[in-house]
């Protein structure tokens, strides 16, 4: 052999090793590559109002979604919208952070979720509702690279406020075309399209707040016709059913709560029955009791409520739809839940309602009420901003098919929203940096849970707001409503999710235990918290009425 046939077998066998060295080196990143991360979150969507929670309303991409991957069916929320986002933001109680009631900028010691990510090579966008009225802006303040901010909850058409990159933009004007849940379904695909082209290698995490199905009831009419027939039979009826398709998915094992025909919706006042007129009701009365002009009335709401569910689910479609044009779904954790149960909150505002106008169009404003309201929280009790089950239990989702092997499974482990942070964190390889003076996260990592139910044990689970306080420590909960301050009730969730067999009785010396813990850690993350930072008077004047 010559020596240039030497020569050029050596290095044919020094480039061939090399490639193989560059090869594996190339697959052990991809192993090690961290997931995509998207949450959507809904506004004021029930636990049983989705297809795969045993709702009629369509919903194909969530119902593919948990197909695909997991369903937990005891998640909670706080019961209420900005602390909610808080928990989900910060991986706090609202009460730690000054957020519920709101008392100005957060404790100087809090990290929002980019703040955690961003170090670990995350980019971060935000598209939608914000309000954690601790840290007003979601750029300059909540850390994320983009954002598109949404804060006319009073306009789904025409909104006067919203935000791109903390700059407000123009108002929209009406009959223009935009309708606010397609309209961040695309500045998501925009922003995804953006990191594709520009920082492909980098993983990312978008955060998607909707504003549907919150008050005012508004969506596209074409929308609203397809649902024009389905609730003529009544909410009496549609919750049974709701309730038997629950039961048959293994989602609740409890009986059917009994509706409350006397529970008056938090800030009501007389005046907004003459606005919206004669078709309008206070209470979730017995569906054969309502007058013919009644039912209508309700049965053109809960078309719309149904409808708004449908587009955001269409949406949804359409960004994963940008995700497998990507060529990322199989890596993207994908998380979907809701920030608190239905509203039976009834109250005009915005534009105002023009009773001439097309139901669900920009001139009208309607709310869901209390009879539709208890059927979005089938099978539980009470509604938004009451810590009764039907105020704060949410569905969860998660779908992520190379991280999660079980498809179609329910896990009955008990989470909470401040697990997110956690959860997060576990899956970016990060470990919380937490300055001097923040307390430990209280929540849990979900990550076991995707393997195996039953993975994740906490001590305990804290509700506290505007006066409704509650308190979970295994199958037992505590609670008590704002209307009878010194009541507290006891229920044992295990055999009672529906909270309808008052033990507190039976079980005092359970109840005060519980009691005096909850008590503990009330004053306890008020303490966390310290005083008041700087005002915020816009978000003390906007906390009732959001």
């Amino acid at each position: 052999m010559n020596s240039s046939l030497r020569y050029f077998l050596k290095t044919a066998a020094l480039w061939a090793a090399a490639f193989c060295l560059l090869e594996l080196s190339s697959d052990a990143a991809a192993a090690q590559r961290k997931p995509n991360v998207v949450i959507f979150l809904a506004d004021d969507m029930g636990f049983s109002d989705a297809g795969c929670y045993g709702g009629e309303i369509a919903t194909p991409n969530l119902d593919r979604l948990a197909s695909g991957g997991l369903r937990f069916t005891q998640f909670y929320n706080t019961a209420r919208c900005w602390p909610t986002r808080s928990c989900i933001m910060s991986g706090y109680y609202a009460q730690q952070i000054r957020m519920d009631p709101p008392r100005g900028r957060l404790p100087a010691w809090t990290r929002l979720l980019p703040h955690h990510l961003k170090p670990l090579d995350y980019r971060c966008y935000h598209v939608g509702k914000w309000h954690v009225m601790g840290a007003p802006k979601p750029v300059a303040d909540g850390g994320f690279d983009h954002s598109y901010w949404f804060e006319d909850w009073d306009r789904y058409f025409s909104p006067v406020k919203h935000y791109e990159d903390d700059v407000q933009a123009p108002p929209v004007k009406p009959d223009s075309g935009y309708y606010a849940t397609t309209a961040f379904a695309d500045h998501a695909i925009g922003f995804l399209k953006d990191h594709a082209a520009q920082h492909a290698a980098q993983p990312f995490f978008l955060y998607l707040a909707f504003i549907s199905p919150h008050f005012p009831l508004q969506a596209p009419q074409e929308d609203i016709a397809r649902y024009r027939e389905t609730y003529v039979k009544g909410w009496d009826a549609v919750r049974q059913r709701r309730y038997e398709r629950l039961r048959e998915m293994g989602i609740v094992n409890c009986g059917l709560a009994a509706a409350e025909p006397k529970f008056s919706p938090r800030y009501f006042k007389p005046e907004v029955l003459q606005t919206l007129g004669p078709g309008e009701i206070q209470f979730a009365v017995p569906w054969n009791d309502l007058t013919d002009e009644q039912k209508k009335f309700q049965v053109t709401k809960m078309s719309i409520h149904a409808a708004m569910i449908s587009r955001m689910d269409c949406e949804i479609g359409r960004v994963i739809g940008q995700l497998r044009a990507m060529n990322v779904l199989e890596d993207t954790l994908i998380f979907f839940l809701s920030d608190n149960g239905t509203d039976a909150t009834m109250i005009v505002r915005g534009d105002g309602h023009d009773r001439e106008a097309a139901p669900g169009s920009w001139r009208s404003f309607l709310c869901l009420g209390a009879g539709w309201s208890t059927v979005g929280n089938t099978p539980f009790r009470r509604h938004k901003v009451w810590v009764h089950e039907g105020g704060i239990s949410t569905p969860l989702i998660a779908h992520w098919p190379k991280g999660i092997a079980a498809r179609g499974e329910l896990r009955h482990s008990v989470g909470h929203v401040v697990d997110f942070t956690p959860t997060l964190l576990d899956l970016a390889g990060g470990t919380p940096q937490l300055p001097t003076g923040a307390p430990p996260l209280p929540g849990r990592s979900l990550v076991p849970e995707f393997a195996k139910d039953g993975s994740v044990q906490r001590e305990f689970v804290f509700f506290h707001h505007e006066g409704n306080r509650a308190l979970r420590m295994g199958n037992w909960k505590t609670v008590s409503a704002r209307e009878d301050a010194n009541v507290w009730e006891l229920y044992d969730l295990g055999k009672d999710r529906c909270e309808q067999v008052n033990l507190a009785a039976q079980q005092p010396d359970k109840l005060k235990e519980m009691v005096e813990f909850w008590t503990r850690h009330e004053e306890e993350f008020r303490r966390q918290a310290g005083p008041a930072g700087e005002p915020l008077k816009k978000a003390a004047k906007g906390a009732k009425s959001e």
